[in-house]
């Protein structure tokens, strides 16, 4: 039993590393920098790879309802808002960078738990909160590549981040599967993405994209779609079988793993001020998850 607990992590991390590296080699390598139609074709996919899958029975879900579809809306709209801007940010920022401030999304999460929910103050989780926001308003600083552009977005992309994970924690309809809620930011993305892309220019601009029809763009499409929806199933698998803590912990895991090999794969401009940020930014989320274990 534990082998297959430590096996189903192990696919997450290798899942979840080939996911971020794909999607970076898309965005910043090939520099096909127009998100409503990357991810309109990501969240496409992976709307008709998940309903092919409740069709065949591999997967379950109920059918959802319009009261319950409309409760969830807030939540898919953040889901929208939350690809957008993350692949925005993400097409001008080393992986160690955006997932120091992706870090800081629990910031965001914290202060609504607390201002809102009126949560008490555990200690540690403070403490962890406290190194992350740290950590992320001393980076733009440090950073020796700085694009200001790039860090509006990631700012747009944690806030979004963060109020999903508390709407998600705090929504009253329960009868929502995360199969099912992730269907309804699927065809909501969807929806949301096909008809920005015109106004937005990432329809014309698409047309004109030099490597439009080369083999590495169309691999790194296709892979990228496929590794976003076996991301989803590998995480209700863990969540299933172990739970949302273990899926965090392996989510960790995975992040070291990804931010360790990039410099390895992607060009990386990092200096000692920036990786003490990384760092510090890490181990304030290692405390989190330690807090939280600790706290139950």
């Amino acid at each position: 039993m534990q082998w297959k607990r430590h096996g189903t992590g192990f696919v997450f991390s290798v899942v979840f590393v080939a996911s971020y590296f794909t999607n970076k080699f898309v965005l910043s390598v090939l520099k096909f920098t127009y998100p409503t139609l990357f991810q309109g074709w990501q969240t496409l996919i992976g709307a008709v790879l998940l309903l092919a899958c409740v069709k065949l029975g591999w997967l379950e879900m109920s059918h959802i309802n319009r009261s319950a579809a409309l409760s969830w809306l807030p939540g898919s709209l953040l889901f929208v808002g939350n690809i957008y801007a993350g692949s925005r940010a993400l097409s001008h920022m080393d992986i160690p960078l955006f997932f120091t401030l992706q870090n800081s999304s629990h910031v965001v999460s914290y202060v609504i738990g607390k201002v809102i929910h009126r949560q008490s103050v555990r200690w540690l989780k403070f403490i962890s909160v406290c190194l992350m926001f740290l950590s992320a308003i001393n980076l733009p600083m440090n950073d020796p590549g700085f694009d200001l552009t790039a860090y509006q977005w990631a700012a747009a992309h944690l806030v979004c981040v963060g109020s999903y994970r508390v709407f998600q924690v705090n929504h009253r309809a329960s009868s929502l599967s995360d199969i099912e809620q992730q269907c309804m930011n699927y065809v909501c993305s969807v929806l949301l993405l096909a008809a920005a892309a015109h106004p937005t220019g990432d329809l014309m601009g698409a047309l004109e994209f030099p490597s439009l029809q080369s083999h590495s763009f169309l691999c790194g499409c296709c892979i990228s779609a496929l590794m976003g929806f076996l991301l989803l199933l590998v995480s209700v698998k863990i969540k299933s079988g172990l739970s949302t803590e273990h899926l965090k912990v392996w989510m960790f895991v995975a992040k070291v793993t990804a931010m360790s090999l990039s410099p390895f794969i992607f060009y990386t401009d990092i200096n000692a001020l920036s990786l003490a940020c990384v760092i510090t930014s890490h181990c304030g989320e290692a405390l989190l998850l330690y807090s939280e274990r600790d706290s139950k």
